[in-house]
């Protein structure tokens, strides 16, 4: 005993030659919108530090994801960044560990990529008040456009 087949009628457009349009039904899944969380998720309370213990001396600090997602605000879907953070610290030192889980509380999280990058960068400096401190984001190719956001405050060493 075979399955039944359902036959799918596939609407046709008004004139011979034309592409359908959204209108027509026929690209009614693509008219969708997913939902996206406030940036109140963020969860900028698990950011922790700990003392650096040659504040005379400056050092760079690099951290780097390639793992950042957050998603748009107006279709809800999905932009994946290569995130880069820079910083000199001045009395305290980021804890990479809790820099992962602020930065996964993005995961979900409807916001721009220029806003993203001047989040981050305000919330960690806020938690560790260094000296300098730069977040770019370079986020993967969307539509056939590629797109770098990058902010920084403070003043780097000369």
């Amino acid at each position: 005993m075979g399955k039944k087949v359902k036959k799918v009628k596939v609407k046709k457009s008004r004139r011979s030659g034309e592409t359908p349009r959204l209108s027509d039904g026929a690209f009614s899944g693509l008219d969708r919108r997913y939902d996206a969380e406030d940036v109140a998720a963020i969860d900028v309370d698990v950011l922790d530090t700990f003392p650096y213990r040659y504040p005379g001396r400056d050092v760079v600090v690099n951290i780097d994801t390639d793992e950042f997602t957050a998603v748009c605000p107006y279709s809800g879907l999905p932009d994946f960044a290569t995130l880069r953070i820079n910083y000199i610290p001045g009395s305290l030192l980021l804890e990479l560990r809790s820099v992962k889980y602020y930065l996964l509380s993005y995961r979900n999280v409807g916001i721009f990529q220029e806003h993203a990058v001047n989040r981050i960068l305000e919330d960690l400096a806020a938690c560790c008040k260094p000296k300098w401190m730069q977040v770019v984001a370079d986020y993967r190719v969307r539509g056939g456009v590629h797109s770098v956001a990058s902010v920084e405050s403070g003043r780097r060493r000369s």
